[in-house]
């Protein structure tokens, strides 16, 4: 499999992007080992978490994704095949959301403890707080870039004005920038994207690593009515796409999934590694057979009528 560059980085990536957030949430920690090593034994080596994941789970406090991965990388010793993405910033259900200097520090230092490594391959601001200027939190980046500590820092959910704030701060000091921007994107989630972010992610030249690719599941084809949005512990993030656009994408997919012998979740993955400037989509598996749908979106090669159907039935 061919691996790309992400953005203007050193780092080469293998076109997926597996999320972590699943890790001590909806899997233990032996399950998730079993996906870790199938993910890493497909040829595959980019890994997305967040200091935060997984709180929201009753008797979690954040963190536990970290912890998983950091002993999966003591146990296989394989941390340097590994291009590994986490965050920091978002509320945790006992703070809020906060990117200021003091807290990025200390909490890097948490996730590197808990991850069993000395160093971060793409470290993001992972929310706009709404009161830490833009300067102090790219400060706290750059010290940590200079320390060895972080290779490449990147962004995720912050308003356009800040994103654009950030990346001429940057080259205005000839700080570390970022390089990556992580938004909410996938066939029934394009306009706020591709009107808001795609015009500056173009300009600076950013790699996108969009997550929610299979919006909450529902790409996969699985959740077709209300009845269905029990299968699954994530199902409610899905019936908001329950709509007459949605199941039109749906139909869409599944004719392209038919022609190629593929399925609809492969197929939305396979649509969003043409969109320009898209470098990896973050997806999460539960099972192995639910990985194999997302790694094989690596190997679909869509022909412009399957992209221009797919455009059409998502159009706004």
């Amino acid at each position: 499999m061919k691996k790309v560059k992400l953005g203007q980085t050193d780092l080469h990536i293998a076109p997926v992007n597996l999320g972590g957030n699943v890790f001590g949430w909806t899997l233990n920690e032996k399950q998730s080992f079993e996906i870790l090593d199938a993910f890493a034994d497909s040829g595959f080596n980019f890994i997305d978490t967040a200091d935060t994941y997984s709180f929201w789970a009753e008797g979690n406090s954040g963190g536990e994704s970290e912890t998983i991965i950091g002993k999966w990388f003591k146990e296989r010793g394989n941390r340097s095949d590994i291009v590994l993405a986490t965050k920091v910033g978002f509320e945790n259900g006992i703070r809020p959301a906060d990117v200021s200097k003091a807290t990025i520090l200390k909490t890097v230092e948490e996730s590197l403890k808990r991850l069993q490594t000395d160093y971060i391959d793409l470290y993001y601001t992972h929310k706009d707080d709404g009161k830490t200027p833009v300067d102090e939190t790219l400060e706290a980046h750059h010290q940590l870039v200079k320390e060895g500590k972080v290779r490449v820092i990147g962004a995720s959910n912050l308003s356009p004005e800040n994103l654009i704030a950030s990346l001429e701060y940057s080259k205005e000091k000839s700080a570390s920038s970022y390089q990556v921007y992580q938004p909410l994107y996938n066939l029934v989630e394009r306009k706020e994207f591709e009107t808001d972010y795609a015009p500056i992610v173009a300009k600076y030249d950013l790699a996108v690593l969009p997550y929610y690719s299979l919006a909450s599941g529902f790409l996969t084809g699985k959740y077709r009515s209300e009845a269905d949005l029990g299968k699954s512990p994530r199902g409610g993030g899905a019936k908001s796409y329950l709509n007459p656009k949605g199941l039109a994408v749906l139909a869409a997919l599944d004719n392209v999934a038919e022609k190629h012998n593929s399925t609809p979740a492969t197929i939305a993955l396979a649509w969003l590694l043409t969109r320009p400037n898209v470098a990896a989509p973050i997806a999460s598996a539960t099972s192995t057979d639910q990985l194999k749908t997302i790694t094989a979106a690596a190997e679909i090669t869509l022909d412009e009528q399957d992209v221009a159907s797919l455009n059409e039935a998502s159009s706004y």
